[in-house]
């Protein structure tokens, strides 16, 4: 099921990418603050609560996603970035899930 969720969510990063560098197509998707517009975009305008089963807090998916950024790049894994943000996302969020 984690791994369903992965892959929707991983999906999800992936769209969102593509929106986020549509909208700043004037810079080529520079945006300093991408991580504010990602954790608005995903969660409020994505599908990302129902596949979760639970709203993240907005400014909680932000700082989720600058960590991520950060171990992502420190690790360097071979794992493309939405599949490896979006496993961490489940795994992250069905935690505090539980722990409520």
């Amino acid at each position: 099921m984690n791994t369903d969720r992965s892959t929707r969510i991983a999906a999800l990063l992936h769209e969102a990418g593509e929106t986020h560098h549509t909208v700043y197509r004037i810079v080529d998707g520079d945006d300093p603050d991408w991580a504010s517009w990602y954790g608005d975009w995903l969660t409020n305008l994505s599908e990302l609560p129902r596949i979760l089963e639970t709203t993240p807090v907005r400014s909680e998916l932000t700082w989720l996603l600058v960590s991520l950024d950060k171990d992502y790049a420190a690790e360097k894994p071979e794992t493309p970035w939405p599949q490896w943000y979006a496993e961490r996302i489940v795994e992250h969020f069905s935690a505090a899930k539980q722990s409520r």
